[in-house]
């Protein structure tokens, strides 16, 4: 079975109305970005940083997999697939994929916010100050914020590295380190990348399909499968 890689951001889980920080109407209207989703704005305001991500997993609660992710899951049929997912939400996971690398991490698990390797699923439910993990230490996000390390990064890269097929889906390709995982694919990988907006051109090897993942997936599977 063929390889296929797959790179999703924000713009996938755009359709299922999970709201992204760069759109209009995104979340950068609301919060500034240092204050919510970096290791700094933590260390200054634990409540605030709480209560965003409360709300984001409440969000997400009664959000759905759009035709986008469904299609991906579907890809599984066929191809041996890896979802690496800049999105914080389980919207790949309820559509049905079963290989995904969360790169920033996951909206509804919690760790111990001094040792790190305590990550507890919590789903839906929110999290205060005060709640601590069994070593005595606040719970935090399992979310990978800026200032702070992508430990997941390198294997990431390694399989990119193997794939027969990339495919990229609703990203800005501005988000680093994930944005280089591009570089990492053998010179002959055909590459394909659906946005509405995209942030590349068409190549001899990239093409790229100007829709949202809901019809733009499906354009790419009707060639690759």
């Amino acid at each position: 079975m063929k390889k296929v890689v797959v790179l999703t951001g924000a713009g996938i889980s755009a359709e299922s109305g999970i709201k992204t920080f760069r759109d209009m109407g995104g979340l950068w209207e609301s919060y500034n970005i240092e204050d919510v989703a970096s290791i700094d704005g933590w260390y200054r305001n634990k409540e605030l940083v709480l209560n965003f991500y409360n709300s984001r997993r409440s969000e997400l609660e009664f959000a759905k997999p759009n035709n986008g992710h469904l299609l991906l899951a579907e890809l599984e049929k066929h191809c041996n697939v890896t979802i690496i997912t800049q999105n914080v939400d389980n919207l790949h996971e309820r559509a049905g994929s079963s290989n995904i690398i969360h790169l920033h991490g996951e909206l509804t698990k919690v760790r111990c916010s001094i040792t790190d390797d305590e990550v507890t699923d919590i789903g839906y439910k929110q999290i205060k100050i005060g709640d601590k993990s069994s070593k005595g230490h606040q719970l935090r996000p399992h979310i990978v914020w800026f200032g702070e390390a992508v430990p997941l990064i390198n294997k990431a890269v390694e399989i990119t590295q193997t794939a027969d097929i990339l495919i990229i889906v609703g990203t800005s390709m501005q988000v680093y380190p994930a944005a280089s995982l591009i570089q990492y694919v053998q010179k002959n990988t055909p590459i394909y990348f659906v946005d509405p907006n995209p942030a590349i051109q068409s190549t001899d090897r990239i093409t790229v399909i100007a829709e949202p993942a809901s019809t733009g997936v499906k354009k790419v599977l009707q060639v690759i499968v």
